[in-house]
């Protein structure tokens, strides 16, 4: 920004040549600038997450969400998967993939590499427009303590899952690492370690072998997030 005195003050923002190229190409063959979509609702892994998924390293992109009827379906991803590569590029952080893909064109045809259940699996997906699809980027708080689980939850009632148009243990209580972690009341329990829940007696079968820490899936405003709880 140019100032009175003649100096340069305030923020710039630069974007890659190769990027501008592609994008210059496009609007040139077709008038417009098109990008693709996974169709998938994506978080960081913490080391909590990590460890609660059997992996070494807190590297990728952890699906928390995958959106019906998306080029993510198609593929036979799920809630619970860790993307770790994209054509052979390794993915450390879940805004690498957001940015892989976004700059791919709709229609074009990835691999990617998956952790799912402790153990590797490739995956091949046929990318849609965005225009028709949209991956999200989902934050969630790992700074948690060791202790118990800490929720009181039930069952959802069949009009209540009418309503929320899911499955699983509405939280009815937060305390201790749990409520640390950013669980809150209303939130519905979804998943444990990947597993879904419908009963808290699943809940319990988790948590009976002494686990360190246990992934969370909750759906919260009508968003899926994975949230890490260290438990000792």
């Amino acid at each position: 920004i140019y100032s009175q005195s003649g100096g340069f003050q305030g923020l710039s923002f630069a974007i890659p040549i190769d990027l501008a190229l592609k994008v210059k190409d496009q609007i040139v063959a077709t008038g417009k600038a098109s990008h693709a979509r996974l169709g998938v609702t994506i978080q960081d892994l913490t080391q909590s997450l990590a460890d609660s998924f059997g992996m070494k390293k807190p590297d990728g992109a952890l699906v928390a969400s995958v959106a019906p009827n998306s080029a993510a379906a198609a593929a036979g991803l799920k809630s619970g998967d860790v993307i770790t590569e994209v054509n052979g590029e390794a993915i450390v952080r879940s805004g690498e993939l957001s940015s892989l893909i976004g700059q791919a064109a709709p229609g074009e045809k990835v691999k990617l590499k998956v952790w799912r259940d402790r153990t590797w699996r490739d995956l091949d997906a046929k990318l849609a427009s965005a225009e028709l699809d949209k991956t999200e980027v989902a934050e969630a708080n790992g700074d948690v303590q060791p202790g118990q689980l800490g929720l009181a939850m039930r069952a959802l009632t069949r009009e209540e899952r009418k309503q929320v148009g899911v499955d699983g243990l509405v939280i009815e209580n937060v305390a201790g690492p749990a409520a640390r972690a950013g669980i809150e009341e209303g939130d519905v329990l979804l998943a444990i370690n990947g597993k879904s829940v419908q009963s808290v007696e699943q809940v319990r079968s988790v948590l009976a072998g002494k686990p360190k820490s246990v992934a969370l899936l909750v759906q919260r405003d009508g968003n899926k997030i994975f949230v890490p709880v260290q438990l000792g």
